[in-house]
């Protein structure tokens, strides 16, 4: 069997399930790489740790070479580019493609009322409903997007981002588990572009509460950003100078080192936060994580009290009410951060994602498919954005 997984470029998240892909059907998987990547990017040293990958195809070095790979494979994993030109012959010709995809609609559902935008979502999507083209939902609000345009219904399944899953042995989690136990002071982590998305004025929302508290806390902010100026001066402004630090921008092993020693990790991005694979490495980590139910990864990767603790989006009071009830409870947070863990090991995580992606692409190369159970690759369900707080906890905002 041929798969290739066409899209702008490669990055960390697709890495890890690509390797596995690779390992497993050799020379009969390519990456193409559809644009060369950002200037951003490229400075962050990304170009250069992806150089030597040996199944990665440039499609703007060799047009020619990469069409016809993508033309004559088996499968196709579509997505990441919006330009359709990759795959027409092959939708044309009613050859396998499995796409991937985050929101529709990031900014609103409202923006569905566009006609020029329903044509575009027929012409691409809606048409081939009853062709072999199937929808890996990156996110869990991607369903309900696609099915305003009626596209692939009965044909979604559960999927995301899938950085590198680390696994440690039961020694080196308790060793984790005590370092946590004599921790003199609350540690809580928030790692993201510091910009309006990614909301990271929750911070000294959660410093003015849990100092007025009277709790001993510590909150390290990882990133950079246009919001830096202004976190700067509110920290100095409510006199937080000792309890919020700007660490600025980290490698990627200090992050997850950072990730390792908190306690609590805070997610606060806004629905235009497709996936947010920083999740997946919280959880890895073991902290008990608090989330907005507005990220994508939440409605999948969250189980509401049982592996972590979402809020509604916007409500920093909630959000504080729920630090302040796990500062109070250690044994609680160690939990939640034991079964966050848990939950990658056991589903969660780029090995059992490729090995399931796997059987899809046999399955759908001989006609047919089936969901799992759970985790990656089941069904994603339709959950409306309207609904999907109260889905996850039983409550109303």
């Amino acid at each position: 069997m041929t798969v290739t997984f066409v899209s702008n470029y490669i990055n960390h998240h697709q890495i890890p399930v690509s390797n596995e892909l690779y390992a497993y059907l050799g020379n009969g998987y390519h990456f193409v790489q559809t644009e060369p990547m950002e200037e951003e990017r490229v400075n962050m040293g990304w170009n250069n740790a992806f150089s030597e990958i040996p199944y990665l195809l440039k499609y703007y070095e060799d047009s020619e070479a990469c069409q016809k790979v993508i033309d004559e494979s088996d499968v196709v994993i579509f997505g990441g580019t919006e330009n359709e030109a990759y795959i027409q012959a092959r939708l044309r010709d009613r050859k396998p493609v499995i796409r991937y995809s985050e929101r529709l609609y990031k900014e609103g559902q409202w923006k569905c009322i566009s006609p020029r935008g329903l044509v575009k979502k027929y012409h691409d999507h809606t048409r081939y409903s009853d062709a072999p083209v199937y929808l890996l939902c990156s996110g869990g609000y991607v369903a309900d997007d696609f099915n305003i345009i009626r596209a692939y219904n009965g044909k979604r399944f559960k999927w995301g981002y899938f950085p590198e899953f680390i696994e440690y042995s039961e020694e080196e989690r308790k060793l984790r588990r005590d370092k946590r136990r004599e921790h003199e002071k609350l540690k809580i982590l928030w790692v993201a572009r510091l910009i309006e998305l990614k909301h990271p004025e929750v911070c000294i929302e959660m410093g003015k509460y849990l100092k007025n508290k009277g709790i001993d806390f510590e909150i390290v902010i990882l990133g950079d950003g246009e919001l830096r100026a202004k976190l700067e001066a509110d920290i100095q402004k409510y006199e937080l100078t000792d309890n919020v630090i700007l660490k600025g921008m980290v490698s990627t092993s200090e992050v997850r080192d950072e990730m390792n020693e908190a306690d609590i990790f805070v997610f606060s991005s806004n629905f235009i936060e497709g996936w947010g694979a920083v999740m997946n490495e919280a959880m890895n980590a073991g902290c008990a994580v608090v989330a907005a139910h507005s990220v994508g990864s939440v409605p999948f990767l969250i189980k509401h009290r049982e592996n972590g603790m979402v809020y509604p989006f916007g409500d920093n009071k909630k959000l504080c009410e729920i630090i302040g009830e796990l500062s109070e409870d250690q044994k609680w947070r160690l939990s939640l951060g034991e079964n966050a863990y848990e939950t990658l090991l056991n589903e969660w995580n780029h090995k059992t994602a490729s090995q399931r992606l796997i059987k899809l692409c046999e399955d759908v190369n001989k006609g047919e498919f089936h969901f799992f159970e759970s985790g990656p690759l089941s069904e994603a369900k339709v959950i409306h954005q309207k609904k999907m707080y109260k889905y996850l906890t039983g409550m109303d905002k």
